[in-house]
């Protein structure tokens, strides 16, 4: 019989109702994550900005969000579930309304508003994921994850393609002109986050137990630190490059080294604030690398492509995010059906089949010219992100198994910062060797002078030299998936006795 979903107070919960709620509200937060990088020539004309500065809406999105992923885990202990959602989307609708009412001549206040959306975003997906894996019995799991992969995929997928659409014309939509500008990005979600707000606050229940845990300060400023720089550092590698010490190579040093100390202080605390020792758990550990290997291949294709398509391709910023709107929508058809999958036969066969898919769409992008076939990119980008699809949340439901509902908060938040800081990295070196390439093969500008006609077909080879450079990177990514998917645990993985409450 299905197990019926209770409240902290263990009274019956509306359990599509919550679901649904935490789906939307979580699908309009994450969004925000990739939804301005279409947009950026624009703010740049709006803000009279260079591309430097337009990057950092992005650049503070990925690291306000990637340090608020670990405390999440304290917040989800200390503060019961309702209110914990309710803040974060409270928080969320603040920075959206303060971005949409941005004046153009105060860039800083765009930038302070997606702080606040990152701050909400850090919150929402580790939450998403708790609550759902409370809400289904183990039996289940898989397909509660199903449903959560659907945000967690197709979000960040979708958005530069709505963000394309939003921009390219006014809309009549009941009547009234919409669209055409980049408030719209924002005000096309502000009012769907203000219904299920107030929804929220009368279906939304408390379902996660809470605990009086004292913040450990030190904790906070050794995880806001350490995770931090490593953000920064790699966030500053499509400026700088690798080689750069003061920018690039000290703040990931220096970040790991306060990681490293903060590892060591949580495995001398009694209630630890991030508890690192999940990783002693082997099966949590091979899963969550290749979660993070999933994302690596997800977003680092999903930043390089739209740069081919718009620069080697010449096509319009919606064309390129039309291009990848089928392998967004496959994330959506392919991961309730993976979850499902799951809770029938574990996570190990659907992984080593995903990694393959994944390869198999990668490594064709190798050999793109600048007269490819749009259509041949739309399949290929399809067929890779049916593995995305088949992987990512088997994969997910395999870690939590590993380590029990008593551990699934703390798992949780480790499984998504691992994931958010492997993606920054993957992305920056994926980015880094597609212009070093492209850097090392352009041709001398004497030659621009001698033979206009050579200089354009020289540079167009260089810059495909750097893009079949990155796309290459991302099939090794794909590769080392499949192989470390071997030495996962067969079938259906459940915690081992004594680690639930």
């Amino acid at each position: 019989m299905a197990q019926v979903a209770k409240d902290t107070t263990k009274q019956p919960v509306n359990r599509l109702a919550m679901m649904a709620l935490l789906m939307i509200g979580s699908f309009s937060i994450i969004l925000m994550q990739t939804a301005l990088g279409t947009a950026q020539p624009a703010l740049m004309t709006a803000f009279d900005v260079d591309s430097a500065q337009v990057q950092w809406l992005s650049t503070i999105f990925l690291m306000v969000n990637g340090i608020m992923v670990p405390v999440s885990a304290y917040m989800t202990t200390r503060i019961p579930t309702k209110r914990l959602y309710l803040l974060a989307l409270t928080v969320f609708t603040i920075g959206t309304a303060i971005a949409a009412g941005t004046p153009t001549s105060s860039f800083w206040i765009l930038m302070v508003a997606r702080a606040l959306q990152a701050m909400a975003a850090g919150v929402v997906m580790p939450l998403m994921q708790v609550v759902a894996l409370s809400l289904f019995d183990e039996n289940s799991r898989g397909k509660a994850l199903g449903m959560v992969g659907l945000v967690i995929g197709m979000a960040p997928a979708i958005g530069p393609t709505l963000s394309g659409w939003i921009l390219d014309k006014q809309h009549d939509i009941f009547g009234l002109s919409w669209g055409g500008d980049w408030r719209s990005i924002f005000t096309l979600v502000l009012p769907i986050t203000i219904i299920v707000l107030l929804l929220s606050a009368v279906y939304f229940k408390d379902v996660l137990p809470t605990q009086k845990v004292k913040l450990n300060v030190r904790s906070l400023i050794e995880s806001t630190a350490g995770f931090g720089f490593v953000l920064f550092g790699s966030a500053m590698v499509s400026d700088h490059g690798w080689g750069n010490f003061a920018w690039v190579i000290a703040p990931i040093i220096i970040g790991i080294l306060i990681i490293i100390e903060f590892t060591r202080h949580q495995a001398h605390m009694d209630k630890p604030f991030l508890d690192m020792m999940v990783f002693k758990n082997k099966q949590f550990t091979i899963t969550t690398i290749l979660v993070s290997l999933t994302f690596v291949a997800m977003i680092g294709v999903e930043m390089v492509l739209p740069i081919y398509i718009q620069q080697v391709r010449g096509l319009s910023a919606l064309h390129s995010g039309l291009t990848l709107l089928p392998g967004a929508l496959m994330i959506g058809v392919l991961s309730p059906i993976a979850g499902s999958l799951y809770d029938k036969y574990g996570a190990k066969p659907l992984a080593m089949f995903g990694f393959a898919t994944i390869l198999a769409g990668t490594l064709p992008f190798y050999f793109l010219t600048d007269t490819t076939p749009t259509l041949y990119i739309v399949v290929l980008y399809m067929v890779r992100m049916a593995g995305v699809g088949i992987t990512m949340m088997p994969l997910t439901s395999s870690a939590m198994g590993a380590l029990g509902r008593a551990q699934s908060a703390q798992g949780t938040a480790v499984n998504n910062t691992t994931r958010q800081i492997a993606a920054s990295l993957g992305t920056a070196l994926m980015a880094s060797v597609m212009q070093n390439t492209i850097n090392n093969n352009m041709p001398s500008n004497s030659l621009k002078g001698q033979d206009p006609l050579a200089f354009g077909h020289q540079a167009l080879n260089a810059s495909l030299d750097g893009f079949h450079a990155s796309f290459l990177l991302a099939s090794g990514f794909a590769l080392l998936a499949f192989l470390l998917s071997f030495f996962m645990h067969s079938g259906k993985v459940n915690p081992k006795p004594g680690k639930e409450d």
